[in-house]
């Protein structure tokens, strides 16, 4: 199983590492959603691998419980995705993810370029990653809670590219105007807004999958990625 140990400043924890067939290429380290790194992230690396890119999803909630693996299925295992996301600190999971960006720039199958990308929680973090890392490029899905995070927006110097949902609960229409008010005016930062699309519209086999939706959203990240990552 390709599962590697990251060394960061508070030890060690696990990540999922999907390798491409041709190396050295460009690095992308994956934000998990509330539910681990499960199948669904483990997915994406291998998704990911496949479009030409190494691919590292790390193991952002081992403080509280490592090796969390939880699926979208059951009442019981939404009730403990919303309390790890509860107990999660984002700023001690950032420097998890820059740990793990750290790692696999210098990774032999990494040419030392990477970028990040994430989903829901992985989403807000990809945005810090855009505010408080030097990542080559980042993606975020349905990040939550960005319209509080607005006052670091003038430290994003590297592309970031933002997919929203306009029925997204979890990122109402309000916080969705602040967010694209208060990121207007930086010229790196690329949003899209996906109409009548729910959170989580891209997760496979989720209640709100949107194959479509997902489809340009994904062609857009890999347009994104492949073009701020080979130069």
């Amino acid at each position: 199983m390709p599962d590697i140990t990251i060394q960061g400043p508070d030890g060690g924890f696990g990540a999922y590492l999907a390798i491409p067939a041709r190396t050295p290429a460009p690095g992308i380290v994956v934000a998990q959603e509330i539910f681990g790194v499960n199948q669904v992230m483990r997915d994406v690396c291998d998704w990911l691998a496949g479009e030409g890119f190494a691919a590292c999803c790390p193991d952002i909630f081992w403080r509280i419980e490592p090796g969390i693996q939880l699926t979208d299925k059951t009442e019981a295992e939404w009730g403990r995705a919303f309390e790890l996301f509860g107990l999660f600190d984002a700023d001690k999971g950032i420097e998890d993810l820059k740990a793990t960006l750290a790692q696999l720039r210098g990774h032999e199958a990494c040419n030392g370029k990477v970028g990040s990308v994430g989903y829901c929680l992985g989403g807000k973090l990809a945005y810090l990653m855009a505010t408080r890392s030097d990542a080559d490029c980042n993606v975020a899905y349905y990040g939550v809670g960005l319209d509080e995070l607005l006052d670091e927006a003038g430290n994003i110097a590297t592309p970031l590219l933002l997919h929203l949902a306009s029925k997204d609960p979890f990122v109402p229409a309000e916080a969705q105007q602040k967010i694209q008010a208060g990121l207007s005016g930086n010229p790196n930062v690329t949003l899209h807004l996906y109409e009548g699309q729910d959170h989580a519209f891209a997760r496979p086999g989720g209640d709100h999958y949107d194959a479509a939706a997902a489809e340009l959203a994904n062609r857009r990240s890999l347009e994104h990625l492949k073009g701020n990552l080979s130069r």
